[in-house]
């Protein structure tokens, strides 16, 4: 790891394979938040290894979001940013780089402290902070909590670990946790485990050294509004993704049937990169995502005709209630 580098991005190790492979030609791709140093690490590969390094410049935002045409184009490639899923290796040629964070948690931790309520919280993180958990229990544990860090299901590479699509190892039971405390940046992983759970989820955020607690208002008024303008949608567009670990042809399959009881005209749409201009030329009233669960709420506004995720489309149908809504998940075995 370079001195003070925020994140291990394993040059010595990506160094080793090449060499030892003999690999001429290598691919690297990037989550779109590690993109900018893409070029110092190519730079890096190149110098001390002699290949020619070629990188994805298409859009990544999770371990289903492999470049297969990149991986198939040369002798190695390293997928930087997340763990390896089952459903996502697509050959022996791509490793999967981790890039676990150095940033120190324990202040945010004992800040944390000061928000948590309960008395059994749930330990939750991205595979970057993981190798972390431990000392955040053993401080937690200090102060007289009870911590809890989940296995989840099948998808889910190390305990604790969340995904954007996937919030099983929140799911603790037995007798459950009273709230959850979240390592790391960002909204989406601890709103998804709050809805997910019914319970409160404290953030601490070890990059800008704050604490704060989940807020389900914002996020819950723009479903609401995307149900309203659906409630009356006639003709829908499924959208199936052909990534690896994105594809659910079966539900769209499913949806479409279910559809049918409801008098609904519904068209299954099938891709690989789902953009707002992509689905321009598609004249329906309503699109259902059963791709990255992400699109249809960060996405929220761009494109022409609401986007339902499939648990809002059975609320349009009728088949289920507002007051049951979940975060859509794709889950594991």
């Amino acid at each position: 790891m370079i001195s003070g580098e925020a994140f291990d991005f394993q040059i010595d190790y990506i160094i080793g394979i090449i060499t030892k492979s003999g690999a001429k030609v290598v691919g690297l791709q990037f989550p779109e938040g590690f993109k900018r140093r893409s070029l110092s690490i190519s730079s890096q590969i190149e110098d001390a290894t002699g290949v020619s390094t070629i990188i994805s410049g298409n859009p990544c935002f999770g371990a289903c979001d492999i470049d297969a045409a990149l991986a198939n184009s040369v002798d190695l490639m390293f997928h930087f940013g997340h763990a390896e899923l089952d459903d996502t290796k697509l050959s022996e040629n791509v490793y999967f780089i981790e890039t676990r964070s150095n940033i120190d948690v324990s202040d945010v931790t004992k800040k944390a402290l000061l928000k948590l309520r309960g008395l059994r919280i749930g330990l939750i993180t991205t595979v970057q902070h993981v190798h972390k958990l431990d000392e955040v229990k053993k401080i937690l544990e200090q102060a007289g909590k009870t911590c809890i860090i989940g296995e989840g299901d099948s998808k889910i590479a190390y305990p604790g670990q969340v995904l954007g699509c996937n919030f099983s190892a929140a799911r603790v039971e037995d007798p459950g946790c009273d709230e959850y405390l979240f390592i790391g940046s960002g909204e989406f992983h601890p709103l998804g485990v709050s809805l997910a759970t019914k319970k409160p989820v404290v953030i601490a955020d070890p990059f800008i050294n704050e604490v704060h607690e989940v807020n389900q208002s914002r996020i819950l008024r723009q479903r609401s509004a995307v149900i309203a303008k659906s409630l009356d949608a006639m003709v829908f567009g499924i959208l199936v993704s052909t990534k690896n670990g994105q594809n659910r042809m079966e539900l769209a399959v499913f949806l479409k049937e279910l559809s049918k009881k409801h008098g609904r005209d519904v068209h299954i749409l099938f891709m690989d990169m789902i953009t707002p201009e992509q689905l321009l030329q598609f004249k329906v009233d309503a699109f259902v995502n059963t791709a990255c669960p992400r699109l249809a709420i960060d996405e929220v506004g761009r494109f022409h005709a609401p986007v339902l995720t499939p648990p809002e489309f059975a609320i349009v149908l009728g088949e289920n209630i507002w007051e049951d809504l979940v975060f859509d998940e794709i889950s594991g075995e």
